[in-house]
């Protein structure tokens, strides 16, 4: 693949390759996921692609029961709700993901701080389908 322009669309073009990237900033260094086209920190615009090893720690979730009509079709509900954390990654950057691997009905059960890694999710049918990013307990 060549190299997207950063934006969305080149971070969900890498999601579709499970690779996690994020924005660098060249004059600061400040480092962001999902990217961004501008440095949040000092407002430069001398971005660089970096990669992520997509590991870190979570910091915060919420268990959802009622969820957008997407998650309504993949069968989640009040009776099956799904989970939604922050993820600090070692890089630093903290991002927003669907957690999986724990009990999404008892959300005490889970535990801030524990380890996680990347995990992608492919939904649909075809060349098109789009890859979410989501994270897995250790």
């Amino acid at each position: 693949m060549t190299t997207p322009p950063i934006s969305d669309y080149g971070f969900e073009a890498f999601l579709g390759e499970e690779k996690l990237m994020g924005s660098t900033c060249g004059r600061c260094g400040a480092t962001f996921v999902p990217p961004r086209p501008m440095c949040a920190e000092c407002h430069h615009t001398e971005m660089q692609w970096t990669g992520m090893k997509g590991a870190g720690r979570l910091v915060a979730l919420t268990s959802i029961s009622i969820g957008p009509p997407a998650m309504q079709e993949e069968g989640f509900d009040r009776e099956n709700p799904y989970c939604t954390g922050v993820v600090k990654l070692d890089e630093g950057p903290r991002v927003v993901a669907r957690i999986e691997g724990v009990d999404a009905r008892n959300p005490a059960s889970i535990e801030i701080g524990v380890p996680v890694t990347a995990v992608y999710l492919h939904r649909g049918e075809g060349e098109d389908r789009p890859t979410q990013l989501a994270f897995r307990p250790v």
